[in-house]
């Protein structure tokens, strides 16, 4: 076996970990050509696809979140820890694969557990991202109308079926979103993830460049103070506290950003099919796909969050859109991101929706090989079925929120530490040795996660907004 060192200092076995790779994934029969499908996905084009899988909706409350934690509690500590958590798990994710030749996330919980592992895994991915593919149909439904009514110069709605949220997610999700998820491979997708990703990198730029600006304290067009119209603080004297960056507080709404934190960088189950996809896939090309992207989405994040902050510091709302409006409701630049947000989140769906057919595939037919006619029908129900909720059970997101506050932390901080503890052998990692020591600390920063989102649902206010 040929070993070599680990950048990561954690895995020790990639001669083992490669033939297990090479048995399971290599065609047994010389002429199988057909099979080798998988392995034609380029290292950018998997950034772009994994990138665009990491990057949710949660960036337009991160603004929100940053006034109520400082900049330095938010920067620092918390979103520095949650990158590196993530990127920690994913190395876990990769060495379990690794170990035993499996590149999907239910057959690890079936190597793990046996079928309830495979079951469980499956039912959390299916329903995390069928929760994240309703709130991104939900921006749609809320934001594009508004943008084509400001566009057409209209002050309110007047009921014209282009006006109408229900019929544009239909639109959106037959001509756009369909197509798009019946490709035969996650990697052809990467066009489109890149252009989502150019989407946001727009909003990013206006994010920065209004930050010169708008003045402050707050004016809407009318040259009224919005100051004391700021939600969810305590202050009434706007300009001194209104106007100052906290680098450090904590305050009632701190508990309700942490789950935006938290969820800002849940991927995992896109993970193993790009991997999967990948060209000369090896758990060290795959890991600097996960590390670039997590480290791309990161510096995102906290361009966003501090531009945004610095813009409206304590008047800024849990949607960053909004406070923008706020100040100009048909200010050109501002209608032209909402439009590219809302592409972004569009162009996001399919990537997010690969993982709930994989895994549906693995539960109802396991050993079939790949049909188109399977395909389109399981990616046509799955659309319907989240368009059928977003238009007749508003209050969907909410549920939804609530089950993705649990499914979203074991998808990054329980179940890869458990597949590998379960999977990797002790002969080769002892129970106590340094790689699965290091696995607790997930359990106990998701109990800690879990009492936030308690009380954030107790008080029944969930600001947060699902945050992926």
């Amino acid at each position: 076996f040929h070993f070599h060192p680990m950048t990561s200092g954690f895995c020790r076995f990639d001669g083992l970990d490669a033939l297990a790779e090479q048995e399971e994934f290599l065609p047994h029969k010389s002429g199988s050509k057909k099979e080798i499908h998988f392995t034609d996905t380029s290292f950018g084009m998997s950034i772009f696809n994994l990138s665009n899988a990491i990057m949710g909706s949660g960036i337009l409350g991160l603004a929100f979140a940053m006034s109520n934690t400082g900049i330095i509690l938010l920067c620092e500590i918390l979103l520095v820890f949650i990158a590196i958590l993530s990127a920690y798990s994913i190395h876990l994710l990769l060495k379990s694969a690794g170990v035993v030749g499996i590149r999907a996330y239910e057959q690890l919980g079936n190597r793990a557990f046996g079928h309830p592992g495979k079951m469980l895994a499956a039912v959390i991915i299916t329903v995390h991202n069928i929760g994240a593919m309703s709130s991104y149909l939900f921006i749609v439904k809320s934001e594009l109308p508004l943008v084509i009514q400001a566009f057409l110069g209209k002050q309110e709605n007047t009921g014209e079926w282009f006006l109408n949220g229900n019929f544009l997610i239909i639109i959106v999700s037959a001509l756009i979103i369909l197509p798009l998820a019946t490709m035969k491979q996650l990697g052809y997708l990467g066009y489109t993830s890149g252009f989502s990703l150019s989407c946001m990198v727009f909003f990013l730029i206006s994010v920065i460049y209004k930050k010169f600006n708008i003045p402050c304290p707050l004016e809407d067009e009318d040259h009224h103070n919005l100051s004391h119209l700021s939600h969810g603080h305590g202050y009434i004297n706007g300009t001194d506290d209104f106007c100052e960056a906290k680098m450090f507080t904590i305050n009632s709404q701190t508990a309700y950003t942490i789950p935006i934190l938290a969820f800002a960088f849940v991927c995992h189950p896109e993970v193993l099919p790009i991997y999967t996809e990948l060209r000369d896939a090896t758990k060290k090309r795959m890991q600097n796909v996960a590390n670039i992207s997590i480290l791309a989405m990161f510096i995102m994040y906290l361009l966003t969050a501090l531009f945004g902050y610095l813009t409206f510091y304590g008047n800024v709302e849990s949607e960053l859109l909004h406070t923008y409006s706020r100040v100009d409701p048909l200010d050109v630049l501002v209608l032209c991101v909402r439009l590219a947000v809302l592409v972004a989140v569009t162009l996001t769906v399919p990537v997010v929706l690969f993982p709930i057919r994989r895994a549906l595939l693995q539960i109802l037919f396991p050993d079939k090989p790949f049909h188109w006619a399977r395909h389109i029908i399981i990616a046509f129900c799955l659309i319907s079925l989240v368009n059928l909720l977003v238009i007749f059970v508003p209050s969907i997101r909410d549920i939804f929120g609530l089950i993705g506050a649990t499914s979203a932390p074991s998808l990054i901080f329980i179940l890869p530490g458990i597949f590998y503890i379960r999977i990797v052998p002790e002969e080769q990692e002892p129970m106590f040795s340094r790689s699965k020591i290091q696995v607790q600390p997930n359990f106990f920063f998701l109990s800690l996660l879990l009492s936030f989102i308690i009380i954030d649902w107790v008080t029944g206010e969930s600001r947060s907004g699902g945050g992926h």
